[in-house]
């Protein structure tokens, strides 16, 4: 089970220009450890997870941070107190500079007794 609320949420400017301004949302442990990878200009801080509901109609369960495991479908999270199964994970990644750099982390969920029943679902669905 993974507590959101543990985890310290840093948002930072990027840069601005006369009409846009981006924003870098990154999750660490502890402080220290972000100034310090700051200095050194580490990418181990771990970036958030966009996290939705996938019940139809979708949900959005908003930005989370959550401990940097590796998470993996059929894996339980607890946000605000309600338990959640992991249906997918999806991570994008952007071409800057000749590299390939991570830009976003999915987590598609569903609440842990509407993801049994699915499976029961699909159980009935492959013996017929």
């Amino acid at each position: 089970m993974a507590l959101a609320s543990s985890w310290n949420m840093n948002m930072g400017v990027l840069g601005s220009t006369n009409k846009t301004m981006s924003f870098e949302i990154s999750c660490s442990s502890r402080k220290r450890d972000r100034d310090r990878d700051k200095e050194r200009g580490s990418n181990s801080i771990h970036p958030p997870y966009k996290v939705v509901e996938i019940t139809p109609p979708p949900k959005s369960l908003g930005v989370r941070c959550l401990p940097p495991q590796n998470l993996q479908c059929g894996e339980s999270v607890t946000i605000e107190g309600q338990a959640y199964t992991i249906s997918a994970v999806t991570l994008r990644y952007q071409l800057r500079k000749g590299k390939y750099e991570q830009s976003e982390k999915r987590l598609d969920v569903l609440s842990t007794g509407r993801y049994l029943v699915n499976l029961y679902f699909e159980n009935l669905l492959e013996q017929s």
